[in-house]
């Protein structure tokens, strides 16, 4: 039975999850992409869709780190009232039968207060209304997401599976990498439309030139990996592999974009990666330090580097010689580019001499909280 639309007393819509900071530039996106009803919630963004919206979002957002699709939601005020209600579900217009499920609830300012005690009542309702299975392992099977909010429940189902920003070619990956889906939102908040070359001077395994590339060609993200949307029941697989196959055929931008890191690993590897996502020809990496970094040839166009910041990769008070040298060299032979340099430290970010036109919001990545540092056009 296929699901055009979320079953009758569903909400109808997407939530799509975005690092804490980053929820605006995903509402971007997402608007940018066609859906409808999209709105800014605390760590996401939330939108209309059913469907076909599902496997549109998992395929084509650059930004978002996981879909959930909102498939059920109501009042409950005790846990024998959320049994009845669960058991109302059509789940098997949603779920197969022989795919395991696996739970997890979340309780806040709801007189439900046991998320272990709902999980149960839940995981009940679809195992004997269904006979699905339910996962014994962490981590396994498809997740259906419980939230019980000031006694409202929304049941979701976790349609992406791994996280989004896995998108299945960086195989090989450097100390504390950005992952891809925060790069291709600094990407965007830099303003890079896929118009321009981008130049990473600290490029690790790749992220940035190979991300850049990838929205140049007009290469989906997830045109590589699998979905958890693909176990649900009414999954068309002969449509999918169709929308699949269309968004791998990658265009020609007429761009190189650049990657130079001084670790000869690090530049095998972003090599290796941009060969599996398919950008080879796109990219250009070489291995040199800051001090001989040059000006590629053409029109200026957007630098974007996540340098060591001192908490986990380096010796901080050796970065303000790295961090000053970089604000040199820029300023010396990349008159009219841009800078985007995404640091947990304002004071590194202060010794490379350069005027930023703006600073963003603290963004959690890896245990620290960063910025992105923008400028205008260097002069």
């Amino acid at each position: 039975m296929s699901i055009s639309s979320p079953p009758e007393g569903a909400p109808g819509g997407l939530f799509l999850a975005a690092p804490p900071g980053l929820e605006a530039v995903l509402a971007e996106e997402a608007r940018e992409l066609g859906l409808t009803g999209v709105s800014i919630v605390a760590g996401g963004v939330e939108t209309d869709g059913g469907w076909a919206e599902v496997q549109q979002a998992n395929l084509w957002l650059r930004g978002a780190t996981r879909v959930l699709w909102h498939i059920a939601s109501f009042r409950a005020l005790h846990l024998a009232q959320l049994d009845k209600r669960a058991r109302r579900l059509d789940w098997a217009a949603i779920l197969r039968p022989d795919v395991a499920v696996r739970i997890e609830t979340t309780c806040r300012k709801s007189r439900i207060y046991h998320a272990g005690a709902a999980t149960q009542r839940v995981a009940r309702a679809i195992t004997e209304t269904l006979g699905a299975p339910r996962a014994t392992e962490a981590g396994t099977g498809l997740l259906v997401r419980v939230r019980i909010e000031d006694d409202l429940c929304t049941i979701s189902i976790d349609t992406s599976g791994e996280p989004l920003h896995r998108r299945g070619h960086k195989l090989a990956v450097g100390k504390a990498p950005i992952r891809e889906s925060m790069a291709a939102l600094f990407l965007r908040q830099c303003g890079y439309d896929g118009s321009e070359p981008v130049l990473d001077p600290m490029c690790g395994s790749g992220t940035f030139p190979i991300e850049a590339a990838e929205i140049a060609a007009g290469l989906a993200p997830g045109r590589s990996r699998g979905f958890a949307f693909e176990q649900l029941a009414g999954f068309d697989a002969t449509a999918w592999q169709g929308l699949r196959a269309d968004a791998a055929r990658p265009g020609t931008p007429g761009l190189t974009f650049y990657g130079r890191d001084r670790d000869q690993g690090a530049i095998r590897m972003a090599t290796e990666n941009a060969e599996r996502a398919g950008v080879a020809a796109l990219t250009q990496f070489a291995c040199q330090p800051i001090s001989a970094l040059t000006r590629p040839e053409g029109a200026p166009g957007l630098i974007m580097v996540n340098p060591p910041y001192g908490d986990r990769i380096g010796n901080r008070n050796l970065l303000f010689g790295l961090y000053g040298s970089l604000g040199q060299v820029l300023r010396d032979h990349f008159r009219g580019w841009r800078l985007g340099m995404v640091t947990s430290d304002g004071g590194l970010a202060k010794a490379t001499g350069l005027n930023f036109a703006e600073i963003g919001p603290p963004v959690p990545h890896g245990g620290l909280s960063v910025k992105l540092y923008r400028t205008d056009a260097l002069r």
